[in-house]
């Protein structure tokens, strides 16, 4: 009798045309499972019947109370390597193998890119305009050179979104609670000696720090309130670092010029969410992580995951 696996939120319908599942399906049965399920009861209820699960990023939640009602589940597979939403100790008392793969920083950089240009030339408003038959240019676009690019966070992301900025021209500063001197230097960026000063005098403020105790709720309705009206704000880390309701407030007001949101506080976003029809914003579905190499990785490692659990010699083991 072959295992089963489960492979969820497969949106696109990708997961088993980009990497070979062949040298397991002798053993084991693949379906890939393209509309989400949310809440414990629908997962507990579809996974059931399933030994092995790839669950994608963190949008599942694999709470102990889960774990103890899939007696079948033997193997979870993570994309990435951490995983802040499994309960890794209920796992382990219930025999469940939890693993990764490896996850590249390459593309949520180029998508922190793409909003910010988006933002700053009013690429959606003018697109749709042209297309739509609307006005021939009505928006003037906000310049990048010379002006002040503000990063919370100057890690593995970060550090690559302020090369762009400075390879755009961009005065680039950084602050985190941990950040030094000497890091900064490293990266050729200035230091911003609080929080509250990068957020005053930068053009554009981009988030990519961890998600916390010490960053849950970091940029609130005090915070968003030092920016320039002139400013914007993109966020490809995680929704709760920033206030969302202070975000939907400072968007309807105008105090800021606008924000370039791809993670939201539930995901996917249901129908009639205020993020759906705020003003000034342009939203992405999370699609960060989302790209051809990346997915090539997630499921082409997930098969060598599987394979190697089949053999006894399990890999890429977390935490």
């Amino acid at each position: 009798m072959r295992l089963r696996c489960a492979v969820l939120d497969d949106f696109q319908g990708v997961a088993t045309g980009l990497a070979d599942w062949s040298p397991v399906e002798e053993r084991v049965e693949v379906v890939a499972l393209r509309e989400h399920l949310q809440g414990e009861d629908a997962l507990a209820d579809a996974l059931a019947g399933y030994d092995i699960v790839v669950t994608l990023r963190e949008r599942v939640p694999f709470p102990g109370s889960l774990i103890a009602r899939l007696p079948r589940l033997k193997l979870l597979i993570a994309s990435g390597m951490r995983n802040s939403v499994i309960d890794y100790a209920a796992a382990e008392a219930h025999g469940v193998i939890v693993c990764g793969t490896a996850s590249s920083s390459t593309p949520p950089v180029e998508l922190t890119w793409a909003l910010l240009l988006g933002l700053a030339r009013g690429i959606v408003q003018e697109n749709n305009a042209l297309r739509g038959d609307g006005p021939w240019q009505s928006t003037v676009g906000a310049d990048l050179h010379g002006r002040r690019l503000g990063l919370l966070g100057l890690g593995k992301i970060g550090s690559r979104v302020a090369r762009v900025g400075l390879a755009f021209g961009m005065r680039v500063s950084a602050w985190s609670r941990n950040l030094t001197e000497e890091r900064a230097t490293e990266v050729g960026v200035e230091l911003a000696g609080s929080k509250e000063e990068l957020l005053r005098e930068s053009d554009f403020v981009s988030v990519h720090l961890a998600l916390g105790d010490r960053t849950r709720g970091l940029l609130g309705a005090a915070e968003l309130a030092l920016m320039k009206p002139s400013a914007y704000l993109v966020n490809t880390s995680r929704a709760a670092i920033v206030d969302q309701d202070a975000l939907l407030a400072a968007l309807h007001e105008g105090r800021i010029a606008g924000a370039g949101v791809d993670v939201f506080d539930i995901e996917p976003l249901p129908a009639g969410h205020p993020m759906r029809t705020a003003p000034r914003l342009l939203a992405t579905p999370h699609l960060g992580y989302v790209s051809h190499a990346n997915y090539t990785t997630y499921y082409g490692q997930a098969v060598e995951n599987i394979q190697a659990y089949l053999a006894g010699t399990p890999v890429r083991r977390l935490p």
